[in-house]
C-alpha cells in the first residue's frame, strides 16, 4: 500500500490461430497494460483489411439501429464472444430488410411531398376567377389533362421521376389523368407525354378555377399514399421487435471483434506467430500463464523481465505503469491523486495520506452532526448496497462521501451543531463529557466565543494553532516522501540538498521548534542561529557540493555570478514557500468559521422566526427556513469546503514531491 503493486514486462509468443482466444482472455480478465509500440504504417495489409471489413459491418449494425430507433450497448455484453461467420450472414440478412424498407419509405414520403405541394398550389387557385388557359400560364406549374393508358401510368412516373407527377381522375378504367410539374419543365412533360401517347383533353375557353375532379383525384393520392405509409410504419415496428434483441448482441460481439483486431495490428508478428507484450502485476504472472497454457492446450510461451532487465524502463522508468492497491476506503481517493498526477513506478503511494488528512480536514471545516448524517446517507445509497442507479452513476464518490460525513458528524457532535441547532446535543454532550472528565460542559470544542457565555476570543487564536499544526504536519510529510522519492530514484542531490529535500526539512523543523519554544515563553538564542544557518548553507551551496562529490565538471556549470543569484533566489523562495504552506493553513480555521457563523445564523433566524410569529404559520416558516438553510449550507459550504481541501492538497502537499509522474495502468479490457 506504500508503493504501487510491482510489475513485470511479459512478452507472450502465441500462434496465429490462438491469438484471438488469448487476446479475448485477456480482454476479459483486465489485467495486462499492452505495449502496443508498432508503427502505424507497419500495420500488415490484410489486417488493415480486416478492420475495414469489420467497420463496415458494424456501420451496417447502426443503421439498422438508427433507422428502427434500436439502442445499442456502448460496451461488450458479460458473455459475449467475438462475431463468427454466421452473424455476418445475420448483419448482411437483417441490413437488407432494413435498407429496402427505409428506401420504400422515403420514396413515399418524397411521392407524397410532392403531390401534397401540387395540391396545395392547385388550390391556392381554385377561387381564382380566371380561365383555366389563363390560370395555367400564371401558376408556376403546368398541368396537363388527358388520356393515358394505365399500363403506361406507371412506365410515365418511373420515366419522369421526381420531375412531374401523374393523377389519376375519375375511375381506374376512365384513363383520364392530369400530369403537372414545375414550369421549367414543361418542355420534358410535352416530350414524354407524346412518347407515351398521351391523348389531351381540350379545356373550354370559358372555364374557370380549377376543376374539381382534379382536386378530388389529388387527395385520393394522398390517402393512399398515407395508406401505404401506415402499412410501412407497422413492418417497421414489426421489424423491430424481431431483431433488436439480435441487433444488440451482433453489435456487442462486434465491439470485441474489433478490439481484438486493433490490438492485432498493433502486435509485432512473424509468418506464424503474434507477439503480446506488456505489463501485468507480478504476483499474478503464474496464475495467468497457467490459465493461457491450458485455454491453447501448451501452444503458448511466455516471458517475463524485470523493470531492470527491460532497456526502456532503465532510461525511463516513468514507462512503467503504475498500478495502486487499496484497501475500499483508501481507493476512494485514488481519483484525487490520480486528478493532479500519476506517481513515478517504485515511489511512495500518496493516497493513504491525502485520504486521512481529506477525510480529517473536512470534518473541521463542515461540523455538524445532521449535516454530515446527510453526506454519509448520499454516500451509501451510491453505494453498492444503496441504489442501483445511483451507484451506477456516483459509485466511485461513495466512500469519500460517507468518510467525511462520518468525520463532519464526530467533529458535528464536539461542535455541538446538529443542523445548525445548538442546543440539542447539550444533553448528551455533558452527559459525556461528565463519564468522561467528571466535569460537564455544554460543547466540547467553541469556534464562536459567542455561542456560549463568557467565552474567550483565545480559545479561536488555539483553534487557528491547532489547523496550523495539521499543515505542518502534511508539508513534512511532504517533504520525507520528496527525500524517499529521490532516493529511490537516486536523484541524490535532490534528495538531500533541495530546499524539500534533507536540508529543506531540518531548516523547516528547526524554525518550528523556535516558533514553538516562542509561544511557550522561551526566546531566540545564539544556537538557533547555527540552528538555521547550518541548512541555509547547505542549500545555498547544494548544487556545488554535489557536483564535487559526483565529480562532475565544470564544478560551477553557468559559472559564478549565475551561482550566486541562483543560490539567493532558492533561498529567498525556500524561506516564503514555508510560510506560505503553513500560514495556508489558517483557511481550514477560517472556513470551519464562517461554516459556524452560517450555522449560527439561520438557527437564531429560525428561533426568531418561531417566536414572533403566532400560530402554525410562524411554525411552518421556521421549518421551511430552517431545511433551505441547512440545504444551502450543505451544497454551497460542502462544495467550497472540498475545493479548498483539493487546494491544500494540490499546492501545499503534492507540490513537494510530485516533480514528475508516471503512466498509469490502464489494462486491455472490453468495457469503457
Amino acid at each position: 500500500m506504500i508503493r504501487p503493486r510491482k510489475m513485470k514486462q511479459v512478452k507472450i509468443v502465441v500462434l496465429k490461430k490462438d491469438f484471438n482466444t488469448v487476446l479475448e482472455f485477456l480482454g476479459r480478465r483486465e489485467i495486462i497494460h499492452l505495449d502496443t509500440t508498432k508503427a502505424d504504417e507497419n500495420i500488415n495489409s490484410e489486417e488493415s483489411k480486416e478492420l475495414v471489413r469489420l467497420k463496415d459491418l458494424q456501420d451496417k449494425i447502426y443503421f439498422c439501429a438508427e433507422y428502427l430507433e434500436i439502442p445499442l450497448p456502448c460496451e461488450p455484453y458479460e458473455k459475449s464472444t467475438i462475431h463468427i461467420k454466421t452473424d455476418e450472414d445475420l448483419i448482411e440478412k437483417h441490413y437488407t430488410a432494413a435498407s429496402l424498407l427505409k428506401t420504400k419509405e422515403t420514396d413515399l414520403k418524397q411521392e407524397k411531398k410532392r403531390i401534397e405541394e401540387t395540391y396545395t398550389e392547385a388550390k391556392a387557385f381554385s377561387n381564382l376567377n380566371l380561365s383555366f388557359s389563363q390560370m395555367n400560364q400564371l401558376s408556376y406549374i403546368t398541368l396537363k389533362i388527358g388520356y393515358l393508358d394505365s399500363n403506361a401510368q406507371s412506365e410515365f412516373k418511373k420515366q419522369m421521376g421526381e420531375r412531374a407527377i401523374l393523377i389519376p381522375l375519375g375511375k381506374d378504367e376512365d384513363n383520364r389523368v392530369i400530369a403537372a410539374s414545375s414550369r421549367k419543365g414543361r418542355f420534358a412533360l410535352d416530350s414524354e407525354l407524346k412518347n407515351f401517347s398521351f391523348k389531351e383533353i381540350t379545356i373550354p375557353e370559358d372555364f374557370q378555377g380549377v376543376p374539381e375532379e382534379l382536386l378530388n383525384g389529388i387527395q385520393k393520392q394522398i390517402d393512399l399514399l398515407n395508406l401505404e405509409l401506415d402499412d410501412i410504419f407497422d413492418e417497421k415496428d414489426k421489424l423491430k421487435d424481431k431483431i433488436q434483441i439480435v441487433l444488440k448482441r451482433l453489435a456487442s460481439k462486434l465491439l470485441i471483434s474489433t478490439a481484438v483486431e486493433k490490438i492485432k495490428s498493433q502486435c509485432n508478428s512473424t509468418s506464424s506467430v503474434y507477439f503480446i507484450i506488456g505489463w501485468i502485476p507480478s504476483d499474478l504472472i503464474s496464475n495467468i500463464s497457467e490459465e493461457i497454457s491450458v485455454l491453447t492446450d501448451g501452444r503458448t510461451a511466455i516471458q517475463t523481465y524485470n523493470t531492470n532487465e527491460v532497456p526502456e524502463t532503465k532510461k525511463d522508468p516513468g514507462r512503467i505503469p503504475v498500478l495502486l492497491k487499496h484497501s475500499s476506503f483508501f481507493r476512494g481517493f485514488e481519483r484525487v491523486v490520480f486528478s493532479y498526477g500519476t506517481p513515478l513506478y517504485g515511489t511512495i503511494d500518496p493516497t493513504p495520506v491525502v485520504a486521512i488528512f481529506f477525510t480529517l480536514l473536512f470534518g473541521i471545516m463542515f461540523g455538524d452532526l445532521g449535516q454530515g448524517f446527510v453526506l454519509f446517507l448520499l454516500g451509501f445509497f451510491a453505494s453498492k448496497h444503496g441504489i442501483k442507479s445511483l451507484n451506477k452513476k456516483f459509485g466511485k464518490y461513495s466512500m469519500p462521501l460517507m468518510a467525511v460525513g462520518v468525520a463532519s458528524m464526530i467533529m458535528g457532535f464536539l461542535y455541538g451543531e446538529f443542523f445548525t441547532n445548538e442546543h440539542l446535543l447539550i444533553t448528551p454532550t455533558r452527559a459525556f463529557t461528565s463519564a468522561l472528565t467528571g466535569t460537564p460542559v455544554d460543547r466540547i470544542i467553541t469556534i464562536m466565543p459567542l455561542a456560549e457565555s463568557g467565552g474567550s476570543i483565545i480559545k479561536l487564536f488555539y483553534f487557528f494553532e491547532f489547523t496550523i499544526s495539521i499543515g505542518i504536519i502534511l508539508n513534512s510529510i511532504g517533504m520525507v516522501i520528496n527525500i524517499i522519492n529521490h532516493i529511490t530514484l537516486k536523484e541524490y542531490d535532490e534528495a538531500f540538498f533541495s530546499k524539500f529535500g534533507l536540508c529543506g526539512l531540518m531548516l523547516f523543523w528547526y524554525a518550528v521548534f523556535i516558533a514553538v519554544r516562542y509561544i511557550l515563553g522561551g526566546s531566540f538564542a545564539w544556537f538557533d542561529f547555527i540552528g538555521l544557518f547550518i541548512p541555509v548553507i547547505l542549500i545555498f551551496f547544494g548544487p556545488l557540493i554535489w557536483r564535487c562529490i559526483a565529480r562532475e565538471k565544470p564544478v560551477l556549470k553557468h559559472g559564478l555570478v549565475t551561482f550566486i543569484v541562483e543560490g539567493f533566489v532558492e533561498i529567498i523562495e525556500t524561506v516564503s514557500s514555508y510560510i506560505s504552506s503553513s500560514i495556508s493553513f489558517l483557511r481550514v480555521g477560517a472556513f470551519a468559521l464562517s461554516h459556524a457563523v452560517l450555522a449560527y445564523i439561520v438557527f437564531r433566524f429560525t428561533e426568531e422566526l418561531a417566536h414572533s410569529s403566532n400560530g402554525i404559520a410562524g411554525t411552518i416558516s421556521s421549518v421551511f427556513i430552517l431545511i433551505f438553510g441547512n440545504l444551502i449550507i450543505i451544497v454551497l459550504e460542502g462544495l467550497i469546503v472540498a475545493i479548498q481541501i483539493m487546494r491544500l492538497q494540490y499546492y501545499e502537499f503534492f507540490s513537494k514531491f510530485f516533480t514528475s509522474t508516471g503512466v498509469r495502468f490502464t489494462p486491455f479490457r472490453f468495457k469503457e
